[in-house]
C-alpha cells in the first residue's frame, strides 16, 4: 500500500510532463517548414484568435454600435450602459457565434500563411538579403497571408456586424445569413471585402512586423540574458510584452478602415468612398481609445496563444534572427 500511495504523486507528474514534453528539453515533433509544421501553425492561429476575439465580443459590439451611430452611443461606459437597459446582459454577447467562426477561420490563414510566405520569400532572397531586409520580409509576408485570411474572414464579418448593429434583423449566425443572401445574394457578405482589406492589412502588417522587432530588441536591450537561458515562462511573457506592444500600433493603423467596414455592413447598398465622405475625418476616429483597449490586449494574448501552441505540441521555435556569418566578417 505505502508503494502505491507513493506512486500516485509520480504517476501524475509523468501524465503531467507528458501533457508538456517541450518543458522538459526533448526533441521536436517535426522539422521547421514542414507540412505539419505549417499546419499546426494554422491551428495555433485559429485556436488564438478565435478565443480572443470570441471573448472581447461586448466590447467589440459597444465600438461598432459607436462608429454606426455616434448620436446614439456617444461613449464606451455610456455605450454598455444604455445595450445593458435595451437588451440586456445577453445583449452584450450578440455576434459571438459569426467572430468565433470567421476570427477563428482567419487565424487559420494570418498564422499558417504567414509561416509560408515569411520561408518562402527567404528562400528567395537568401540568408544575407533576408536578415538585412528582414523588416520588409515580415511585411510582405504578412500582406500576401492577411489577403487570403481575409477573403475567409468576410462572409463571417458582415453577418457579426448586422446582428450587432441592427436591432431586430436577427439575432443568430442561422437567422442572419440566409436573411442576408435573400436580400442581397452573395455581394452582401463579400461588399465589405475591399475595406476589410484595407484595414486588415495595414493591421497584420504592423502586427507581425512589429512584434518581430520589438520581440528582437527585448531580448537585445532589455532581457538581461539570452533567450537560451530564459524558461518558458519567461519567454511566454516577453512574448506578450511584444504582442501588447505591436497591438497599440496596429490599432491606430487600421482604425479609419474599421470604422468604414463597420458602417458599411450596416447600411445597404452604400460604397466604402460613400460612408467615408459621410464620416469625415473626425468620423473616422470615434472609438479609438476601446479600440485600443481591445486590440492590444487582443493582439498580446494572440501571441501568447499562439506561441503556447507552439510550445504544447513541440514545435521548432526559432530565436530572433542573427547576422549570417558571412555578414559578420564583412563588418
Amino acid at each position: 500500500s505505502r508503494q502505491t500511495v507513493a506512486s500516485r504523486p509520480e504517476r501524475r507528474f509523468r501524465l503531467w510532463a507528458a501533457a508538456f514534453p517541450a518543458l522538459w528539453g526533448e526533441e521536436y515533433s517535426c522539422e521547421h517548414g514542414s507540412a505539419k509544421y505549417l499546419a499546426l501553425c494554422g491551428l495555433g492561429g485559429a485556436v488564438s484568435c478565435g478565443l480572443t476575439h470570441t471573448g472581447v465580443v461586448p466590447l467589440d459590439l459597444v465600438k461598432c454600435r459607436m462608429q454606426a451611430e455616434p448620436s446614439r452611443y456617444r461613449g464606451m461606459l455610456q455605450g454598455f450602459a444604455l445595450t445593458l437597459q435595451e437588451d440586456g446582459v445577453r445583449g452584450l454577447a450578440k455576434g459571438w457565434a459569426p467572430t468565433c467562426v470567421g476570427y477563428s477561420l482567419q487565424g487559420l490563414f494570418k498564422f499558417g500563411l504567414y509561416e509560408v510566405f515569411k520561408l518562402r520569400y527567404a528562400d528567395i532572397l537568401g540568408p544575407e538579403r533576408a536578415y538585412l531586409w528582414r523588416t520588409s520580409l515580415y511585411l510582405a509576408a504578412s500582406a500576401s497571408a492577411e489577403f487570403f485570411a481575409d477573403i475567409a474572414l468576410s462572409p463571417m464579418e458582415a453577418a457579426k456586424v448586422r446582428i450587432q448593429t441592427q436591432p431586430g434583423y436577427a439575432n443568430t449566425l442561422r437567422a442572419v445569413l440566409p436573411k442576408m443572401y435573400v436580400e442581397e445574394g452573395l455581394w452582401a457578405f463579400y461588399k465589405g471585402v475591399a475595406p476589410l482589406w484595407m484595414r486588415q492589412i495595414p493591421y497584420t502588417m504592423m502586427k507581425f512586423a512589429c512584434f518581430e522587432r520589438t520581440l528582437e530588441a527585448l531580448y537585445v536591450y532589455v532581457v538581461p540574458k539570452p533567450r537560451s537561458e530564459c524558461s518558458m515562462p519567461e519567454q511566454l511573457g516577453i512574448t506578450f510584452v511584444a504582442g501588447y506592444i505591436a497591438g497599440i500600433f496596429c490599432a491606430i493603423v487600421s482604425h479609419p478602415a474599421d470604422s468604414v467596414v463597420s458602417v458599411l455592413n450596416k447600411e445597404k447598398g452604400s460604397s466604402a468612398m460613400e460612408v467615408l465622405k459621410k464620416l469625415g475625418f473626425i468620423g473616422v476616429w470615434k472609438g479609438l481609445f476601446p479600440r485600443i483597449l481591445m486590440i492590444g490586449t487582443l493582439t498580446a494574448l494572440q501571441w501568447f496563444i499562439y506561441d503556447s501552441v507552439k510550445v504544447y505540441f513541440r514545435l521548432p521555435r526559432p530565436p530572433p534572427p542573427e547576422m549570417p556569418a558571412s555578414l559578420k566578417e564583412g563588418y
